[in-house]
């Protein structure tokens, strides 16, 4: 098995058989994948609904939390169960497009000599109300300047990179929003690809500005003081 897509949901009922029916259609006879599922504590019928599909295609995985742990939590739950080397994330509200998945993974093959690397979404054509869109463009600009991951958008849930420079990234809550920052860190570099971002059709958000502002303020306090006390040491054989 060569890639392993991560899709954290919540409360995604009216989403998540589109999804899976169009990363079927995008990746067959691309790549020998499987998907891993992390319901994070849904209390709709996401459940119901995604237990259905896995009985039904022998290549989705479902895991469930109990109780809601949030987006990073349920990330790092579906690498630990991954079986491949290389990781997929996409979110799973269906604004990521699977058929964007290829090039992306074309992307990681071509640059899988280069050390840890991280292949990420760049949602260059937002379809986002203009609030959430200059709210974004603002963050991404202070989260730049001060971390400098020179990553146009970190926020694209739709990103590649291997499971083992994922599982020896520093783990936090949020942590999802620094992954270019985090890679970095480990010696690695980043690449941005520009990738489709559709309007969302069901269900709800589960983030908005208030939830988001004071909380990315102390978690970026945090990744600047990681990075600050980090040493990347060249070792020699003697």
């Amino acid at each position: 098995m060569e890639l392993s897509l991560v899709i954290p949901m919540h409360n995604e009922a009216d989403n998540a058989g589109p999804l899976l029916g169009e990363i079927r259609t995008a990746l067959q006879g691309v790549v020998d994948y499987e998907v891993v599922v992390v319901d994070d504590g849904s209390t709709d019928a996401t459940p119901e609904l995604l237990a259905g599909a896995a009985a039904a295609d022998r290549r989705l995985r479902v895991l469930r939390h109990r109780a809601s742990c949030g987006q990073s939590t349920a990330i790092r739950t579906g690498v630990r169960a991954a079986r491949a080397e290389w990781i997929c994330t996409l979110d799973g509200d269906g604004q990521n497009d699977p058929a964007d998945i290829p090039a992306l993974w074309r992307e990681a093959r071509r640059r899988d000599h280069a050390g840890p690397i991280l292949i990420a979404g760049w949602r260059r054509k937002r379809q986002d109300t203009w609030l959430r869109r200059l709210s974004s463009r603002i963050a991404n600009g202070v989260r730049g300047a001060l971390l400098r991951d020179h990553t146009p958008d970190t926020g694209c849930g739709l990103k590649i990179f291997r499971r083992s420079d994922f599982l020896d990234m520093p783990y936090f809550d949020h942590m999802h929003r620094f992954l270019p920052a985090l890679m970095i860190r480990l010696g690695g570099t980043v690449h941005s690809v520009e990738v489709r971002h559709r309007p969302r059709t069901g269900g709800r958000s589960h983030y908005g500005i208030h939830n988001r502002l004071w909380v990315g303020l102390v978690d970026l306090a945090g990744v600047m003081w990681l990075l600050r006390r980090n040493c990347l040491p060249e070792v020699e054989e003697t």
